[in-house]
């Protein structure tokens, strides 16, 4: 059992020397970790390539479409200009706050179906509008943006980390996700928007050209904030009304058909037709190039997750509670594992994602030990990894240098700011979460 134990120890170690010192694409560095652990068990090789190939199939299988349909609905939002009505319709609601706590606001509603860093390519005009327009310091709205976009980024699906945890722990109860990611990523998007409200009070403002000005903000052909808001609420909706078809007669003739339109994958698909519906000149062009762009974006990331299957497949024929049976305080430690998996990983390599698909592979076997293999333990787990997953972003995620490019900041600046809001969330995140676990455990 020890030789087991070691075995995964150096397949994690291989994953991330192998996506942060080598820079190898992580869908090899993951394929090649299944194909290690095989070796390193003592499987035989035709069997290991059956189940590498039935991991891989399975989470295609479970999440594929959500993730295709996900990407489809961000890319048609971000050329519609949609996700600049959301911000602009979010703003003008929310006037009253502190700007910064409001381009939090902005960064939770648009990262939801778009990735957290197209997202800030998109906002990252309005925030420099903005800046100049009340001559409050750009990095503090900067990082406001940035940690707002983070934190449903790693917490909340349709997005693929979140989906793709929930299909390796094998959680069915999307909505509840959804929901408690939910709650929990809008706390965070707080605290980054109190970080970024300090940096406000604590910078002066510089006065930086922008070229583009206003017309990311009064484009003709920018959808209503209403139109735009749809893609997100309409499938949240359909995924709702799910939880009402218990209590409905089983002789009812709508069951049935609520039983089809509640379903993850059918609703997010009825948002996509919603998305399509954004543009009216040219819309044929507008759809065909959406897909296309949705299917490239969504297509690495379905493989990368899908390897991320293959290597839990792997990982699940090692019997690792008895590993750890005898240790008392295992339990107790509960969803400080997860979450410290997932933040060495994230640190040492890098991508959220990765660190969320391994985590959860590597934990599903200990759920039962850690009494978190009912459906609401499932989420609690993967509240715990998603915010280990944020802590931290620095110089070796692509997320970092985005943010920091896109802002004008130095890479020191971005360290101080950027980098520790992440840190910032990743911590109080892990708090939120064990207190709510806590809670939940005394019920």
């Amino acid at each position: 059992m020890l030789l087991s134990f070691l075995s995964i120890l150096i397949a994690l170690f291989w994953i991330v020397i192998g996506t942060s010192r080598v820079k190898l694409n992580p869908f090899l560095v993951l394929f090649s970790a299944a194909l290690l652990l095989v070796f390193l068990l003592g499987i035989e090789p035709t069997e290991g390539l059956k189940l590498i190939q039935k991991g891989f199939g399975n989470i295609i299988q479970n999440i594929g479409l959500l993730i295709l349909f996900g990407t489809i609905i961000g890319v048609a939002l971000e050329n519609s200009r949609g996700t600049l009505a959301i911000a602009k319709g979010v703003l003008k609601f929310l006037n009253r706050l502190p700007l910064p706590y409001a381009i939090s606001c902005i960064g939770y509603l648009v990262s939801i179906p778009v990735f957290c860093d197209a997202a800030f390519v998109i906002l990252s005009h309005l925030n420099k509008t903005l800046s100049q327009q009340t001559k409050t310091p750009l990095i503090g709205l900067t990082v406001a943006l940035s940690t707002g976009l983070f934190a449903p980024h790693v917490l909340v699906p349709p997005t693929p980390g979140p989906l793709a945890a929930a299909s390796n722990l094998e959680l069915d109860n999307i909505l509840l996700l959804i929901c408690l990611g939910g709650s929990i990523a809008f706390i965070l998007i707080l605290v980054g928007g109190a970080y970024g409200n300090y940096l406000v009070k604590k910078n002066k403002y510089v006065y930086e050209k922008n070229p583009d000005g206003d017309k990311k903000l009064i484009s003709p052909s920018m959808p209503g904030f209403k139109s735009s808001i749809q893609p997100i609420l309409v499938p949240i909706v359909l995924m709702g009304l799910g939880t009402t078809i218990k209590f409905l007669p089983s002789n009812y003739g709508i069951k049935e058909f609520l039983s089809l339109i509640t379903q993850p994958t059918f609703a997010l698909g009825v948002g996509t037709l919603f998305a399509f519906q954004l543009v009216t000149n040219q819309r044929k062009s507008f759809i065909n190039n959406s897909i296309k762009q949705g299917i490239i974006q969504a297509a690495p990331i379905l493989i990368i997750t899908g390897m991320g299957g293959a290597l839990g497949s792997i990982i699940q024929t090692i019997p690792l509670e008895d590993l750890a049976r005898d240790v008392s305080s295992y339990e107790a430690l509960g969803l400080f594992i997860p979450f410290a998996i997932a933040s060495l990983l994230k640190t040492a390599q890098g991508s959220s994602t990765v660190a969320i698909i391994t985590t959860s592979s590597i934990i599903f076997p200990l759920l039962p030990l850690l009494n978190l293999d009912s459906e609401l333990g499932k989420i609690w787990v993967i509240m715990s990894l998603g915010v280990g997953s944020m802590t931290v972003s620095h110089a070796n995620d692509s997320y970092f240098w985005i943010v920091s490019q896109m802002s004008g900041m130095d890479v020191k600046t971005a360290y101080r700011t950027h980098t520790v809001g992440t840190l910032l969330q990743g911590i109080i995140g892990f708090i939120v979460v064990y207190t709510g676990y806590s809670i939940w455990r005394l019920f």
